[in-house]
This record gives C-alpha cells, structure tokens and sequence, in this order.
C-alpha cells in the first residue's frame, strides 16, 4: 500500500522523482524518501512525514544524479518514523531497495541474516530485501532480485538499484502493482500511472512473477525461472490533467461532482435504443451464463458494499442464490465452488490483494470468475475470464465515490444482462429499467445541487461524534457505505445497520445527541424503515432522513433531504450522494485533509 517512483534518462532525477511520489502519496503518506545514484554512492533521503517534509530535506541536497527510486510509505512492519521510512540499503551502502507489499516470510528469513553476522537499523521486512540482495553483489542484480524473488514470500513490488550500475533499475512484481512508462531515451518505473503520466503515456503492465531491468533506452523482461518474456506495450487513454483538482478545493469533491459523467460513461454504448443490456465485452457464452446455478460476489470496504446491492438485485431479477463475502475471508471458509458457480469479485484498482486472492481461489476450484474493476489491464482484469470496467476515471482522494457510484451502476447492468440471457425478467421489464438506468445522470446532478443544504446542516454537528446509519433492503448497503464514508474521512463513530437490526441491541445506544440518518427510497420497505426511525426520535435521537420527491414522511424526521424518484435498487446510486456530500461536510468543517485520512491507503495490496 505504497506508492514507488524510478528513472532512468537525461533529466534532473529529482524534478521525475519528486512530483512523481507526490502523485503517489495518496498511496502512502506516513514517510517518504528517495536513494540517489551519483556514481560514487548512493545518497538516501528520508523522512517520516508528508512529501512536503522530505521536500524541504531534499532541497539542501547538492550533486549530479543518474538515476533515482523513490517511496512513500503506509506502515506495515514497524512505526512510521525516519528509520523505518524507504529506501532501505544493504550493509555496504552499495544496494538500495523500495518495496510495496509484505513479506511474509521475514522474519525467517531476517534470523538467517543474523546468524551470518548481519546488523538491522530498521524493524521493517524490506530491510531484509535489501541486505539479501547485498549478498548477492557478486550476482549481475538482475540475477540477484530473481532469486530473492524466488526466496521471499508474499505480496511483493521492488525497485532496486546499485551504485555501480548506475543507469539500471531492476523491477520485481509478485501481488502488488508496478508499470513502466516508455520514453525517448529514458524510462520509468512506479506502482501506477500518475507518477510518469505527465512525462509519457506509453507503458508495460508488470505482470506478476516478473523481473525487470530498466535502462534509459531498453527494458528487458524476465520470469522467475530467467526466461525472457516479451512485453506487451500499451497506451494510456486518460490524460494527465484528469488527475488535477480543476478548480475543486479538494480530489474527492471533484470526483463527487464527477459522478454524472462517470455513470454517464459506464452507461455508454452497453444500453440500447430498444431497451436492452449490451455487453459484448464479457465475451462469456450464454449457454455457460445460462448453466449457472450460483452466484458468489466477494469485494472490500466500499466495494463490499457495492457487492451487497448486487445480491439484491441479481437475486431479484435472475432468481438465482447469491453468497456475498468479504474477500478477505472467502477462501478460509472454505465455500463450495464448481464449474456452476460464477464469481464476481470487485476492487475499483484491480489490485486489492485480498480480492486477488479470493478470485484465484475461486478459479482454481473451477468457478468462472467476472472482474468489475476501474483500471484497465489490472491485475484483476488479468486473472478473470470475463472483466466488466466501470470507466470512472482516475479516483485520487482515498474515499471511494465516483468508483462506487459506477460499480452499483456496473452491477445493475451486469444483474439485468443476466436475467436478460436468462429470461427471467420480461423484455418490456427490462427496457423499462434501462431507461431509468439512463436517467441517473442527471437525478445525479440534481442531488449535486442541494451540497449547500447539506452544508449548513452538518454545521450543527461540530461536537457531535456519534452517528447511526439505517435503511432496508437495496438502501442498507446504501446505509452501510453512508457510515463508512464518515468514519474515513471525519474520524467519528459512526455504524451502519439493518434498521430492523437496531432493536435487537444496538438502539441501547440511541439517546440525545446521537445522530441517526434513514435511508428510505426503496419502496417495499418504506414504511417499515420510517417506523424504525420513529424508533429512534422516540429515543432523543436526532434523525435524518433520506426520502424521494413527493414523499409524504410525516413529521418523523428533524431534516429531510430530498433525492429524485427513482426505481426500487437503481435508486441506491442516487440515495448515497447525499451521503457522500454529509461526510465531505463534517469533515472539512473540522479542517480535516480528505483526500489522506489518517491510516488508510488508496490501494490496499497487502493482506
């Protein structure tokens, strides 16, 4: 959950590396660093801290650089202090190494160091790497990484170099992610795209497994075993200037006012003029989608709760049994998996290691497995039979929107294509969907529209730090992504429950000061969630509720924000703006950075 930054080529090392990780830092931001090649030695810079911190270090440094690697850092082993921060060298000084990931054999691996006589500075497991490949010098480092590669266990993305091999950075992927971006006489290597994009859109997808040298005119590809591999050369279509704030005070406002557009594309060209669901690119026969007997979508964090809708609606509108489960505890449960069942496992990044791994379980029990993911020829989409991309563009802030927005947006599409191969929802049915699908759009916008009112609302709640979010049916995970997004990004208590659950415990918990926000658009539950809520106003409570146009809902609730009136489960992408825009409200009110809460990282590749 770290972001990597390497070049090799004719500019100043420092004017790629520097903007590169600040690029990166919404993977990673508890410490940064960079190690230097300058021919005689390699210069480490680091610090605990923001980029803005090791800024102001690098700004004394004096000397020409040939090549340079770069880290910012999410703690995993030890704290985030100076001495634990990236890059880490060998016992010389002479080897430099960043890594993404864990290995999670160190500690074995650490103890054998030991005993033949090595000192560690750090508590951290990429120390370890570092001092393997120092016993390796004697090794071409190509030859060194491969075999630490092939002796470490665990999620794995290294970048290394060594002071007498000063135009050469040698790359190693195992779970976690690593590209290259191709220039003219120069090369890149990072954990993802932002980093180079300004500078080329032209790139190699590290496939797991592999090892690679980058040189400033060449790139060379290797398995573990040293067999030569050519790469595939792909071509970024986003620009670099998606990627900027554009006037916003904030990445996640801007992706929160991009969620028209995103929806708008994840729509386009897989809905007809007639009415029908057009998804060609999953290239999955019918008879197989027809053969199917069960369904399992496995995801986390707010992509869980994007999985939790799409049981509801394919459960609905296909009749068939569908299991949703937290990746990361899918494959210990040990679930029944056949060539019948079909599994679609969601990460916005593709990357998200916990998904990976559940996804690979599932293949190699002989399910089919579809990939929902926001970034193209990721490690997800790669591993799947089938990928369904949710076109949102890239996502900076570390709160999921705009990703979320589309990946209900993807599961609706994919739950209706699915009853339409089936037969199990009438033609007229579905058309009627498709056309309501096509309005989200706009009601979207609409929604966008009262932020202002939410706004002045929240600013009530300054002291507040106890919230429970309620819904039923399709608005529960609505509810559940509402809490979460609060918990993020403004550092509350804040839970999210089946209303009807509240009774059975939790609303011992209800009493003045306490606020409690309903979602209640999903038709066939309406009532009953109303019901719960004056459950709550009965108890101090303060109580907000989410309700459609026209809606008459008494005098239940102390505020009432008003959503467009949309179809029961397609209403779920309308009902959670609000919410988005709640948790922006708090937070920023508090003066609290939401694009790099505390703790948490964009892309989560260790388990």
């Amino acid at each position: 959950m770290c972001g990597i930054v390497g070049y090799v080529g004719p500019r100043p090392v420092l004017d790629v590396l520097v903007p590169g990780l600040t690029h990166l830092e919404y993977r990673g931001y508890d410490s940064a660093g960079v190690a230097l090649n300058v021919g005689d030695r390699i210069e480490v810079i680091k610090t605990a801290g923001r980029m803005s911190d090791l800024e102001d270090l690098i700004g004394y440094f004096e000397g020409d650089v040939i090549s340079g690697v770069g880290h910012t850092r999410w703690a995993t082993h030890g704290a985030p202090n100076s001495v634990n921060a990236h890059p880490h060298t060998d016992a010389s000084g002479d080897a430099v190494v960043v890594h993404n990931g864990i290995v999670e054999n160190w500690s074995e691996l650490k103890q054998k160091l030991i005993e033949s006589g090595h000192e560690f500075r750090s508590q951290t497991d990429t120390e370890v790497v570092a001092h393997m490949i120092g016993d390796l010098a004697d090794l071409p480092l190509v030859e060194a990484v491969r075999q630490v590669m092939n002796e470490a266990e665990g999620a794995l993305a290294l970048a290394v170099m060594r002071r007498s091999e000063p135009e050469l950075i040698v790359g190693a992927r195992r779970g976690s992610p690593l590209v290259v971006g191709r220039g003219d006489g120069e090369n890149f290597l990072a954990s993802d795209i932002p980093a180079f994009l300004e500078h080329t859109r032209e790139m190699v997808v590290i496939d797991d497994n592999r090892v690679i040298e980058v040189r400033p005119t060449s790139i060379r590809l290797m398995d573990l075993e040293g067999n030569e591999i050519e790469p595939e050369h792909r071509k970024v279509e986003w620009d670099f200037e998606a990627a900027e704030k554009g006037g916003y005070d904030t990445f996640m406002l801007k992706e929160i006012y991009e969620q028209p557009k995103a929806i708008a594309d994840t729509l386009a060209g897989r809905v007809s003029q007639s009415g029908r669901v057009v998804l060609n690119e999953l290239e999955m026969d019918d008879r197989l989608l027809r053969a199917i007997d069960k369904v399992f979508v496995i995801a986390c964090g707010t992509s869980y709760h994007a999985a939790m809708m799409a049981k509801y609606a394919i459960e609905r509108w296909t009749r068939l049994p569908v299991e949703i489960d937290i990746a990361s505890e899918f494959r210990y449960r040990d679930p029944v998996l056949d060539s019948r069942s079909l599994v679609i496992a969601i990460s916005q990044s593709g990357e998200t290691i916990d998904t990976l791994e559940a996804a690979r379980y599932a293949k190699a029990q002989g399910a089919n497995l579809i990939g929902v993911s926001n970034v193209v020829d990721s490690a997800l989409a790669r591993e799947a039979d089938a990928v369904l991309y949710t076109r949102a563009g890239p996502e900076i802030g570390v709160a999921a929107t705009k990703t979320f927005t589309t990946q209900l947006v993807a599961m609706q599409l994919l739950g209706l294509y699915l009853a339409q191969v089936r037969g199990t929802l009438d033609p007229g049915a579905i058309e009627v969907m498709v056309r309501d699908l096509t309005l989200l759009p706009g009601q979207v916008e609409e929604v966008l529209e009262i932020s202002d009112e939410i706004r002045r609302l929240t600013g009530q709640w300054s002291d507040v730090n106890d919230y429970f979010f309620l819904g039923r049916s399709g608005d529960f995970p609505v509810a559940m992504e509402g809490a979460l997004k609060l918990k993020e990004i403004a550092y509350v208590r804040a839970e999210g429950y089946a209303a009807g659950e509240m009774k059975h415990g939790p609303i011992a918990l209800i009493e003045k000061g306490v606020v409690v926000v309903g979602v209640a658009t999903d038709s066939h539950v309406k009532t009953k969630t109303l019901s719960n809520m004056q459950e709550m106003k009965a108890r101090d409570g303060t109580i907000v509720l989410i309700a459609e146009n026209g809606d008459d809902v008494g005098d239940v609730a102390d505020h009432v924000i008003k959503v467009p009136e949309g179809r029961d489960l397609l209403c779920t992408v309308t009902a959670v703006v609000p919410l988005q825009l709640l948790a922006y409200h708090v937070a920023t009110a508090k003066g609290l950075d939401v694009d790099k809460p505390r703790n948490l990282a964009k892309t989560v590749t260790v388990e």
